[in-house]
């Protein structure tokens, strides 16, 4: 009997995921709390299908898939909200959310006409940078949380400087906002490297089939 990979783990999680990124759009008009607690949950939870994944032995294309759509609509949808909440800075926004999703689009295009079984396998010849980014776990966990916050940050901003809390006090969140500052710079950088990479790669391929006189355009969509 075949296996229900509809009903993995990793894809029941994956499926909350995308319920809690549902939710969260639709409280950001207005309810900043709700908001953003399901965004951060559905945010950390990518971590947790990971692990989930590993330990079961339940790693599937479609999880995968699934995983990186969730990260890139999650963000986008936030990107939207700040551009009507800071339209002095909508440009900014809308270049980051569309580098955001045209290097990790193109990356992932390049890697599978490689046979790469993930975006997250880089062989020894492909760029150091993206093999060191993806290689270290510590890195690009941080590096994509402090993406994270920082534009969660600025979403919380524009209702307020922070809360109070019991013993500590009003809890700021600027301090938050410009810690991550660099971290989103750089996340911006490195989807800047997986876009030149990915275009060099498929530039290759383009070169190694035209040699081999498959380099017409037919069913490439030009």
């Amino acid at each position: 009997m075949a296996e229900n990979i509809y009903l993995f783990v990793p894809n029941i999680i994956g499926y909350v995921r995308i319920l809690l990124a549902l939710l969260s759009f639709w409280l950001m008009p207005h309810s900043p709390v709700g908001a953003i607690t399901c965004y951060g949950i559905s945010t950390l939870l990518d971590s947790v299908d990971g692990h989930a994944a590993r330990l079961l032995d339940q790693c599937t294309r479609l999880g995968a898939m699934m995983d990186m759509l969730t990260d890139r609509c999650s963000t986008f949808c936030l990107m939207f909200t700040l551009c009507i909440f800071y339209p002095s800075y909508a440009f900014i926004f809308q270049v980051s959310a569309a580098l955001d999703i045209a290097s990790h689009w193109l990356h992932l295009h390049s890697v599978t006409l490689q046979g790469a079984g993930s975006h997250k396998q880089i062989d020894q010849g492909g760029n150091s940078i993206l093999r060191y980014y993806y290689s270290n776990k510590a890195i690009l966990f941080l590096m994509c949380v402090g993406n994270e916050l920082f534009y969660m940050s600025l979403y919380v901003l524009y209702f307020t400087e922070g809360w109070m809390v019991p013993v500590v006090g009003r809890f700021s969140l600027r301090p938050i906002l410009w810690a991550c500052l660099p971290v989103a710079v750089a996340k911006s950088g490195v989807n800047v490297v997986h876009l030149v990479s990915a275009a060099r790669t498929l530039v290759a391929i383009d070169h190694v089939e035209r040699a081999r006189g498959g380099g017409g355009c037919e069913g490439k969509g030009e």
